[in-house]
C-alpha cells in the first residue's frame, strides 16, 4: 500500500502525483509555447490568440501547483540519495531540483509580468488576475526574452534530469528512479 507522505526511502503518493502532474503540465506548456511562438504575428489570428490564452491559464495553474509542491516538500522528509553516489553528483542532483523550483516559479511569473506590461489581462479559468506592473513596452519586450530563455533553461534541465534518472535505472541499477514511481517502493 502506498503511503501518502514521503519516507526516507521513497516519495509518498502526494509527492509522486505532483511530480508527474507537473512533468506533464510543464512539457505541454513548453510544447505549446514553442508551437504558438512559431505562428506568425501578422494580424494575430484567432488560433494564436486562443493558444496564448490557454498557455497563460495553464501557466498560472503550474504556478499554483508549484506553490503546493514546494509546501509539500518543505513539510515532508526528503528521501535519501543513493549512498554510493559521489559528492559532486549529490550536489548536482540538489542543484537541478532547486533549479526546477526556481523555474517553476520564474516562468509563470515572468509570463504574468509580460502580460501586465503589455496591458493584456491574465485570467485563471474565468477569474481576472490583477496586473503585476504597469504598461511598459520596453519591459514587455525584455520579459518576452527573459521568459523565452527561462523556457529554454527548463528544457535543458528536463533533459539532464530525465537522462540522469534513466542512467541510474538502466546503468547504475539503483533505486533512484523507483523512488518517484507510483507503487514501486512499497
Amino acid at each position: 500500500m502506498t503511503k501518502i507522505t514521503n519516507t526516507s526511502q521513497h516519495y509518498g503518493a502526494v509527492a509522486i502525483l505532483l511530480h508527474w502532474l507537473m512533468a506533464v503540465l510543464l512539457i505541454a506548456l513548453i510544447a505549446l509555447g514553442l508551437y504558438m511562438s512559431s505562428l506568425p504575428d501578422a494580424g494575430f489570428d484567432k488560433k494564436k490568440i486562443e493558444l496564448i490564452l490557454l498557455h497563460k491559464e495553464y501557466g498560472i495553474l503550474a504556478l499554483g501547483l508549484a506553490m503546493l509542491r514546494l509546501a509539500w516538500r518543505v513539510g515532508n522528509v526528503l528521501p535519501e540519495l543513493v549512498v554510493q553516489l559521489p559528492d559532486w553528483q549529490k550536489v548536482a542532483a540538489r542543484f537541478v531540483h532547486l533549479s526546477f523550483y526556481g523555474l517553476m516559479f520564474a516562468l509563470p511569473i515572468t509570463g504574468w509580468l509580460m502580460s501586465s506590461a503589455a496591458s493584456i489581462p491574465v485570467y485563471f479559468f474565468g477569474v481576472r488576475l490583477p496586473d503585476l506592473i504597469a504598461h511598459n513596452e520596453y519591459r514587455f519586450q525584455l520579459l518576452i526574452e527573459v521568459h523565452m530563455w527561462l523556457g529554454y533553461a527548463l528544457v535543458g534541465f528536463i533533459v539532464v534530469h530525465a537522462t540522469a534518472a534513466l542512467r541510474h535505472h538502466f546503468i547504475c541499477r539503483d533505486n533512484t528512479l523507483k523512488k518517484i514511481l507510483p507503487g514501486a517502493g512499497y
